[in-house]
């Protein structure tokens, strides 16, 4: 059995595309960090078991104080980190305001950051950051 999925959530500005990612003070993964021992599984990893991301969004909108509709899957993402304690599935969720909710991750002492200020990020989470960012952009 998996161990309890995690999610990585993105802003995309509508006119701009401007992409930018939630980091908490553990890093992008939301909102349980991953084990030291942590590797990304190959983009065409495929397990029996697949998860849905809405009650780990809403979740997710709880935790952040955001009304139900704030943050929505990205549909098809889903990366797979091998742990010792088993497979981590990692699912893609965007905030669907026009701006990102500055106010929502500086109460939870976060902040948004671009792909390119990711550098104090764990090797894996710049991995899984790269992954979403493709996806998210096309």
């Amino acid at each position: 059995m998996p161990a309890s999925p995690r999610l990585i959530l993105l802003h995309k500005h509508g006119t701009s595309g401007r992409l930018r990612f939630l980091c908490l003070s553990s890093g992008v993964v939301a909102f349980q960090p991953l084990p030291a021992l942590a590797a990304l599984r190959d983009e065409d990893y495929s397990p029996t078991l697949q998860f849905h991301p809405t009650a780990l969004v809403r979740q997710a909108e709880i935790h952040l104080g955001l009304p139900e509709g704030g943050i929505e899957p990205i549909a098809e993402f889903q990366a797979w980190v091998d742990t010792p304690a088993g497979d981590v599935p990692v699912l893609l969720a965007a905030f669907t305001g026009i701006d990102p909710p500055f106010a929502a991750a500086e109460r939870i002492g976060s902040r948004f950051i671009a792909i390119t200020e990711s550098r104090q990020l764990s090797e894996l989470e710049r991995n899984l950051l790269r992954r979403a960012y493709q996806h998210a952009l096309g």
